[in-house]
């Protein structure tokens, strides 16, 4: 055993524990630590006789199931480099990424299977499918598994600063970079995690997608490698959520704002038990109060807010639930092994109540992004810290806001506005479910603002009501221009609001 062999460990301490549900199966899947481990060990044997070395990336382009898990612990024993697709790019996008992170083995799911074709016929290699018919030449994922030797595997020369995942950030422009996730940075966050109040024996049910850190780094191997349960879905449904949190008795659940919104119009919010839960953690945006409220009262759940990114952590901060209500907006304080601060323009240190650029240093950072030096440079500054690009600011106990991310910030009429600002004013009011805020181009101002609402089951009001509901709130600059109701908003796999659709949307409109 040795650095990267997280599941041979684990059969070591605890065999015969259950590890892994994957209630995207049917039937489900119910794998102890033993389990896991021998599954891993053959896919190693596998990609091992198929050339793949220390160093060697793997690539899997499928929705959540228990076969990333597979793919990332035999990447670990051989010391290879898992590296996740995100299913909503373009195979044209793909390409790119694959051109500069050369894998070696696709493996896929069937949805994606007309995209891998195109892709496979610009940068050919060897594929493996999940599910379905696959394409030409390509071989079906458990039979292949099965057929593997169960030997242990090893990278005797693997180090805690190797490469063990390639998680790509946003990409909002340009072409998406690949942060590197060093085995060093798992443990660090691990670290963090346990220190935040994570047991030996919770189980944790898993909504985020698997080419995220959210589903991957946030609890997923914290839990491995400190032994506790860990649930996979295929896909984000209430309904099916709420039945797993009561049914398995989930001790931990973690989500964004717009996933606990939509819990709560789930058929089966009024009669599900989740008194299991020791807390939930919310993450990605402010989390509204009315919401907590909700949860408090009806369902008696304890809220954690956290804060993480693909490049540092993911665990950076975490506000505790007794502070879920006096500390309203806040992400919390700094996770034990992490320094954070605040800088100017100047990269001066800030102090209390000065809002500026949020910077971080400690070992549960990356190591970088892949094959991109320069970016991996213009990341650090100096003195060591992380810049995150996050507008912030702390108070006087020492507990930080996010105001906004600098890319969603916009300019109107020379004033700096914060869509997060609005959009918190915006919750307040009753009869909004969600609601996204954007910078629109505008001759006489620069830019202004647009609030895009989707309001509650059986709630109505009307546009005028909203900016007036504002204007009572907020600064005069700050209320948005004009407010549309929409059926829905555009959500990521991961979650969150894609602000970028949005003002694709608004902009195509107004042409």
């Amino acid at each position: 055993m040795y650095i990267g062999d997280y599941l041979a460990r684990r059969e070591l301490y605890s065999p015969d524990k259950l590890a892994f549900i994957d209630a995207g199966k049917s039937p489900e899947w119910r794998l102890t630590f033993r389990d896991a481990n021998r599954r891993a060990n053959k896919l190693a044997n596998w990609l091992k006789s198929q050339g793949v070395e220390k160093g060697d990336r793997v690539a899997i382009l499928a929705r959540d199931g228990y076969e990333h898990l597979d793919l990332f612990f035999a990447c670990s024993k051989l010391g290879a480099i898992h590296t996740a697709l995100n299913w909503r790019s373009h195979w044209r996008e793909l390409l790119e990424i694959f051109n500069y992170t050369n894998p070696k083995i696709l493996i896929f799911s069937d949805d994606f299977k007309e995209g891998v074709s195109q892709l496979t016929a610009h940068y050919p290699l060897p594929t493996i499918h999940l599910d379905g018919n696959g394409i030409d030449g390509s071989l079906p994922f458990e039979s292949t598994l099965q057929s593997a030797p169960d030997s242990a595997v090893t990278c005797p020369s693997l180090e805690a600063e190797d490469t063990a995942a390639l998680i790509f950030t946003g990409g909002t422009t340009g072409l998406p970079k690949a942060a590197e996730v060093s085995h060093r940075m798992i443990a660090w966050n691990t670290l963090n995690t346990v220190i935040h109040d994570v047991t030996h024996n919770d189980v944790y049910l898993n909504v985020f997608p698997m080419f995220h850190t959210g589903g991957l780094f946030v609890y997923t191997l914290p839990q491995v490698i400190f032994g506790g349960t860990t649930i996979l879905i295929r896909a984000f449904d209430p309904a099916q959520v709420l039945n797993l949190l009561e049914r398995e008795k989930v001790t931990i659940f973690a989500a964004v704002p717009t996933m606990y919104q939509m819990l709560t119009t789930a058929p089966n919010w009024d009669s599900v038990n989740l008194s299991a839960l020791r807390f939930c953690t919310s993450g990605g945006a402010p989390l509204p109060v009315p919401l907590v409220e909700k949860y408090t009262a009806e369902k008696n759940i304890r809220f954690k807010q956290g804060f993480g990114m693909t490049e540092f952590g993911p665990g950076i901060f975490a506000l505790a639930p007794e502070d879920a209500i006096r500390k309203a907006g806040s992400i919390g304080r700094p996770n034990f092994f992490v320094d954070a601060q605040i800088v100017d323009e100047q990269n001066q240190f800030l102090g209390p109540n000065e809002a500026g650029e949020l910077v971080l240093k400690g070992q549960s950072y990356s190591s970088g992004y892949f094959n991109n030096p320069e970016a991996t440079k213009a990341a650090v500054d100096e003195r060591g810290y992380f810049h995150t690009g996050d507008v912030a600011q702390y108070d006087d106990e020492g507990y930080f806001y996010i105001v906004d991310r600098k890319k969603d910030m916009f300019i109107s009429g020379g004033e700096n506005v914060y869509p997060a600002e609005i959009e918190k004013a915006l919750y307040q009011h009753p009869a909004v479910h969600m609601c996204a805020v954007i910078g629109l181009p505008d001759a006489k101002w620069g830019e202004v603002g647009k609030a895009c609402v989707v309001l509650k089951p059986n709630q109505s009001t009307t546009e005028e009501e909203l900016l007036k509901f504002m204007t009572e709130r907020l600064a005069k600059y700050k209320v948005p221009k004009s407010v549309s109701f929409m059926e829905a908003l555009p959500i990521s796999a991961a979650g969150k609001i894609l602000k970028r659709e949005l003002r694709e949307q608004w902009i195509v409109n107004s042409e």
